[in-house]
């Protein structure tokens, strides 16, 4: 039986180069790669014919089809908003004590105002709602509101906000900076009677001092006992519930310097519907009253 001689491969020419003595081979690229390559260079260029493509100074191409990703977005959020538009409708002409009792109506407005809460106020509140005392955020969990607790006194106080310079409605109140007024030593009797009546270890001959400068300088807000005032913005200082610490340290600078705290008005940037939505949310939170 004879053998036939085993076939040469093709010389394969080499394009020159050469490192190390590795000789760079110039074989040709696949069939199928070479046409995957055309087909991908045709499409990209009717893709840049037809839809939004090549920048400009001010814009893009918008192309023969006239498609808009902006534009697809916009219809798809007013469709949303043509759909949702019954049910908002009825949010706002609802009393707000009564939303609570309607249950498509609640839902509607616990979810929606569970996502404006995630957008607007969790930087400040934090997105679980449980405040920064540190910086003077509220906790929103518990029993424990200046300017009160129910629906609608958290309705206004959204609406409005709290001592800030572009709502006329807004809360206000301002503490005395009492660094101004009193002396340092009377400063720290005050510090040692606030922590008496709020039951957290004191200095007993300093706080005994203390009594009676809260007296007179104190009780026209806070009052006799140091219950406070909501109505007033004026904190009750006999909890252990502190806006911004009840330590030594941060109750001095409390009383020298005073507190100030900010909260913007919502009604220029989110709807009544909005604003409606997420003061149900807040209400529904456990520390609604």
């Amino acid at each position: 039986m004879s053998r036939r001689p085993a076939q040469k491969p093709p010389e394969v020419g080499t394009t020159g180069h050469q490192w190390d003595g590795i000789e760079e081979l110039n074989n040709p690229l696949p069939r199928w790669w070479l046409w995957t390559f055309y087909a991908c260079i045709a499409f990209a260029l009717v893709y840049s014919v037809l839809y939004p493509a090549w920048p400009m100074i001010s814009r893009a191409t918008p192309g023969l089809l006239g498609y808009s990703t902006r534009g697809a977005v916009a219809a798809e959020i007013q469709a949303f908003a043509d759909a949702n538009a019954p049910i908002r409708a009825q949010l706002v002409a609802a009393d707000l004590s009564e939303i609570a009792d309607k249950p498509k109506l609640n839902e509607y407005a616990t979810n929606v105002g569970a996502s404006v809460f995630r957008t607007w106020c969790a930087q400040c509140h934090g997105s679980g709602a449980a405040g920064v005392q540190a910086a003077g955020y509220p906790n929103l969990l518990d029993d424990d509101w200046l300017w009160g607790g129910d629906i609608a006194s958290i309705h206004t106080t959204i609406t409005n906000g709290i001592r800030n310079t572009t709502g006329s409605d807004a809360r206000y109140s301002e503490m005395p900076k009492f660094g101004e007024i009193l002396t340092g030593d009377e400063i720290a009797q005050l510090v040692q009677y606030v922590r008496s009546i709020s039951g957290q270890s004191n200095d007993a001959v300093l706080a005994a001092s203390g009594a009676a400068l809260f007296a007179d300088n104190c009780v026209a807000c806070h009052g006799e006992a140091g219950l406070g005032n909501r109505d007033l913005g004026a904190p009750n200082l006999t909890d252990a519930i502190w806006l911004y610490g009840g330590d030594v340290t941060a109750l001095t600078h409390t009383i020298t310097y005073a507190r100030f705290g900010v909260m913007p008005n919502w009604s220029p940037r989110l709807s009544e519907a909005d604003i409606r939505s997420v003061a149900v949310y807040v209400h529904g939170l456990g520390g609604g009253e």
